[in-house]
């Protein structure tokens, strides 16, 4: 049992391994490359996908090729993907945009579905053996987060240049995180991931029958909307996500923009030049910020839970907002990166809780799948592009790829609009969602 779960500690830190290379980061090259501009695309495409490939796979998965198989198949392509854009890099400084984005999304289109892929192989597995996916299953997914930090961590450092390979903390434009090369350590991490799938122990297919396409791509779940609290529920998972992959996008394009600044202190401050490995405390913090929940959500219950998250994301934007990264206002944000923690795993793990008890068994699973479609992505994608359109409009790339103010304050103002949507969407949901909590008994 204990070689069981290792095998799936090691699936899991590969999973989430391949995206923390580049999720963070990707806005540094893009910049570089002549896309800084279409940066809120970028993510906005996880979003788009997100809506319908993992439905689309999870039948491929329910009919066709078990899970664990599929999920090998979809790294191996998405891994494909990621090393022909590092190609595409290493062939020219700006690379073709239309070829460049096109190879992009194709890329994330198979990775999107492996999110729930592994996580239906590892439950599978977990139950053909015998063991509780509730008790066992967590400590083996908190070492994807391990692994999305270990990447991070990896292209923040490493360095390749005249065909040396090095590692350094101080200022190097030859940096992953700044370089094509994030694209090629994904690459290589999916087509691994790929050659382990096929070591997996085998997830028999389980047929379900008589179920309409509707049911099997989840549309079924928009039933839900005829409860007014979980209509409420769904509306304010659409706002709130809006917020989720706004500081994926723009987080470390915003840090790394101080390299530009003509103070020495500022440009050589290790904020400045190490963005990616100080975003990653953000999912540090989330790694953590999962063990509070069971004890906020039996004390408090959902809704304020919820609110928690919600007022977290204003300090997470507003802190960005009012830092620098010097000392002492670097410490500002690693205040953020902090209660990013927060602001994530309350409101995701805790939404996805409250869908699980609310809904009849009959449209769980739908139900989940909904919470996702809303949050991750309609919410992420609509707010992705919104954030681009601001950022844009007060700040632009400069001839070194350092994405600067055009606009006296312009960062300041943008992570202000931020913080102030937060808001509001935060006090709407404390007098429109009607929820009453009924304590546990001790």
């Amino acid at each position: 049992m204990k070689n069981l779960k290792l095998r799936l500690i090691v699936m899991n830190f590969l999973q989430f391994a391949v995206w923390g290379a580049y999720l963070t980061c990707m806005g540094n090259f893009l910049g570089k490359a002549g896309m800084g501009a279409e940066i809120s695309w970028f993510y906005a495409i996880q979003g788009i996908v997100s809506i319908f490939m993992p439905a689309l796979m999870g039948i491929v998965a329910d009919k066709w090729i078990q899970p664990q198989r599929l999920l090998g198949i979809c790294h191996l392509l998405a891994g494909a993907g990621m090393i022909s854009l590092f190609m595409m890099g290493q062939a020219s400084a700006t690379p073709d945009k239309a070829m460049f984005i096109a190879t992009y999304t194709l890329s994330v289109a198979f990775y999107m579905p492996t999110l729930a892929l592994s996580n239906t192989a590892a439950f599978t597995i977990l139950k053909d053996n015998g063991m509780d996916t509730v008790k066992d299953f967590p400590p083996i997914r908190v070492f994807g987060t391990v692994g999305f930090i270990a990447t991070m961590w990896f292209v923040n450092c490493a360095t390749w240049h005249d065909g040396s390979f090095g590692f350094t903390l101080g200022a190097d434009d030859t940096k992953f995180q700044l370089t094509h090369f994030q694209f090629l350590v994904s690459g290589v991490l999916g087509v691994l991931l790929f050659v382990y799938c096929l070591t997996l122990p085998q997830c028999k297919i389980v047929k379900k029958e008589g179920q309409s396409l509707a049911q099997q791509l989840g549309l079924d779940a928009f039933k839900l909307f005829k409860q007014k609290k979980m209509a409420m529920f769904f509306i304010f998972s659409m706002l709130l996500g809006m917020s989720l992959q706004v500081t994926n996008g723009y987080a470390t394009p915003f840090l790394t923009s101080f390299k530009g600044s003509p103070v020495d202190e500022i440009a050589n401050s290790f904020a400045a030049n190490n963005a990616t490995m100080l975003v990653s405390l953000s999912q540090v913090a989330e790694a953590l910020c999962i063990l509070l929940i069971p004890f906020f959500l039996r004390k408090f219950g959902i809704k304020v839970v919820m609110l928690i998250a919600m007022f977290a994301w204003v300090f997470r934007f507003g802190f960005f907002g009012v830092g620098s990264p010097s000392f002492p206002g670097v410490l500002l944000f690693v205040l953020s990166c902090v209660v990013y923690g927060v602001a994530f795993d309350f409101f995701n793990v805790s939404g996805g809780l409250f869908v699980d008890k609310e809904c009849d068994p009959s449209t769980r699973a739908s139900g989940q799948g909904l919470f996702m479609l809303m949050t991750n992505g309609l919410g992420a994608t609509v707010g992705t592009l919104a954030a681009g359109q601001i950022i844009n409009h007060f700040c632009q790339y400069n001839d070194k790829g350092y994405l600067m103010e055009i606009v006296p304050g312009g960062w300041q103002t943008a992570w202000f609009i931020f913080a102030g949507f937060a808001l509001v969407v935060a006090v709407s949901f404390m007098f429109l969602f009607k929820y009453k909590h009924e304590p546990e008994a001790k």
